[in-house]
């Protein structure tokens, strides 16, 4: 038994863990899971609630990750729990690359494809879309295997951590490729309601980030190399001389270069360097996904109420992701905008500010990021293979080993 990590990596989730195990070996892992009644895994703890909360818990960090590369070099199958920072460190020592990052470099493989997380790019899916195949430890001990084409795949990749424990994943994979990056400021809440697609055609990888003041917002463009040079204005908005943190105010040392210094693809797609503390620390975050032709519209809508929540966010970022298949995926055959919050510390502000934003974004049917913050899901009306999921975990792990407080309320009570 080890040390049982109480917080989530901001510290504003406590988990409920009473035991604690770091098993050395895939056959170590088997035998715990075997005799578990209820067993979670917990990885980089990025999640913001209780979706891998429970009272026995698992670290596989002792695991080796063990990258394999398929001999043409389009696909890389290694252990779940490694970092896309660890990931892409070994990629580079093969001359590949994923076709997307999210912000953090920090967060697991396996966290990420749970909860559908994502980078941003209006033709690029999310992190789980690079799936092509699966290994997953059952109730019993045994490991099941998915690969891409075959029944339930597209419904066991977005699985919230309710079909088993993802032990090694397949990740397509493409030649390294370099990204540069520039930062504008200067733009209105005008030009981001009337040219907001055209802001996001601007780059492979593109954000806007607002305080939620009058001021509008800043942009930041990621563009694969080459690409041509980097306008001296986007809508409005002037390119900036210098570096800047997403966060106004704070020291942009731990976010990746900019200024269109080209560099690899995994040191300027997310935000933050690795190494690093990532945005503020102590914080809390909240994300909905909403359909991409609604999006300016749910905009315009929170910018309309932004004096009932401004004060509590740290900055929002508003990006897009490209539909998907995948059953749990909050980008299920919908391309999405999705806006983020990153909230102060402040747990109960927090919520009834997250409340607030709901009633606000509720006609436009947003789903929420399943990892972070949120009160409300009409989950049946939102994810409608949910029937199929709910199918697939009763035949996987029908005495729910695998379920907890969270997954009962948000799944089975949907």
């Amino acid at each position: 038994m080890k040390t049982i990590p109480q917080y989530n990596w901001s510290g504003s989730f406590h988990y409920g863990f009473r035991d604690w195990h770091v098993p050395a070996s895939i056959e170590a892992l088997q035998e715990l899971v075997a005799k578990a009644p209820r067993i979670k895994v917990l990885g980089s703890r990025h999640s913001f609630n209780g979706i891998a909360d429970g009272e026995v818990g698992l670290s596989l960090s002792a695991l080796p990750l063990d990258l394999e590369v398929a001999a043409d070099g389009r696909s890389v199958t290694i252990a779940a729990h490694a970092t896309y920072g660890q990931l892409a460190q070994l990629l580079a020592e093969k001359g590949l690359a994923l076709h997307n990052l999210a912000s953090l470099p920090h967060i697991s493989i396996a966290g990420a494809i749970a909860t559908a997380t994502h980078g941003s790019g209006r033709r690029q899916g999310n992190l789980a879309t690079a799936v092509a195949g699966l290994e997953i430890l059952q109730a019993d001990g045994q490991l099941l295997r998915f690969r891409r084409g075959e029944p339930d795949f597209e419904g066991a990749v977005v699985h919230l951590g309710a079909l088993g424990i993802l032990t090694r994943v397949t990740l397509e994979t493409e030649p390294a490729y370099s990204v540069a990056q520039s930062v504008y400021e200067g733009l209105s809440w005008q030009r981001i309601f009337s040219d907001f697609d055209a802001i996001m055609d601007t780059g492979y990888s593109v954000s806007i980030f607002t305080d939620w003041d009058d001021l509008g917002g800043r942009i930041w463009v990621k563009r694969r190399v080459p690409a041509g040079d980097f306008p001296d204005e986007i809508a409005g908005a002037r390119r900036v001389q210098g570096k800047r943190h997403v966060l106004t105010g704070l020291d942009p040392a731990n976010t990746t270069e900019q200024e269109g210094l080209p560099g690899l693809w995994s040191d300027r797609l997310p935000h933050f360097k690795m190494g690093f503390l990532p945005s503020s620390g102590e914080e809390i975050q909240s994300e909905f996904h909403i359909p991409r032709q609604h999006g300016v519209a749910a905009i315009e809508a929170l910018a309309g109420i932004r004096a009932e929540f401004a004060h509590l966010a740290y900055t929002s970022e508003f990006r897009t992701v490209a539909a998907d298949l995948l059953w749990l995926s909050p980008q299920f055959e919908q391309d999405t905008v999705s806006i983020h919050f990153t909230w102060h510390r402040r747990p109960q502000e927090v919520a009834e500010a997250v409340r607030r934003v709901e009633a606000a974004l509720s006609p436009f049917v947003p789903r929420p990021h399943w990892g972070k913050v949120f009160t409300e899901g009409r989950f049946e009306a939102l994810y409608p293979k949910l029937p199929a999921f709910r199918a697939l975990r009763e035949r996987l792990d029908p005495q729910g080993k695998f379920f907890n407080a969270w997954l009962e309320r948000h799944i089975l009570d949907a």
